[in-house]
């Protein structure tokens, strides 16, 4: 079984912009597809993520830019998972699982009715794109959910970045 391209997972969380953009350039992303609801991160230290400022960025960088909103996490489900983080006693910056009850609901609300087949498309001849999110692990991330969807139904190889 041949695989089809390279989706790659990185989050904001533990970046800085030369460090973000020299782990996409190294690992060989030529596509980076922003899978977040609000493409803004709070807090003067990740100003650099924020959508227009990483657009400029990443153009300078080579490496294209796609907003996917129909993969990001609807508020209410966002919500669910704060509830269970709060529950646990951990912040969105410590979260490293996501709650039982999140997975399920993304997974029938959103990722099963999702066409995931542009995405394939833009992996085709071994191409590598990166899916963007804020979470420093991918474990804690919903972006964790659509490569293993990639990986599972369309054998794309998977490789989670994060911060060295």
């Amino acid at each position: 079984m041949t695989r089809r391209g390279r989706i790659l997972t990185i989050g904001v969380y533990g970046f800085d912009r030369e460090s973000f953009l020299r782990r996409l350039g190294d690992a060989g992303a030529g596509l980076l597809l922003d899978v977040r609801q609000r493409r803004g991160v709070r807090g003067s230290e990740y100003a650099w993520a924020n959508s227009r400022r990483l657009q400029a960025a990443l153009a300078e960088a080579g490496i294209a830019y796609e907003h996917h909103p129909e993969l990001a996490p609807t508020t209410e489900l966002r919500q669910l998972q704060y509830a269970e983080d709060d529950r646990r006693g951990v912040g969105k910056r410590s979260r490293r699982e996501l709650a039982a009850e999140y997975v399920r609901r993304y997974t029938t609300e959103i990722l099963d009715g999702a066409d995931l087949a542009p995405i394939v498309s833009a992996l085709s001849g071994g191409r590598t794109a990166a899916l963007l999110c804020v979470e420093r692990d991918p474990e804690a991330c919903h972006r964790s959910l659509i490569a293993q969807r990639l990986a599972d139904e369309h054998r794309v190889a998977v490789e989670h970045l994060r911060p060295l």
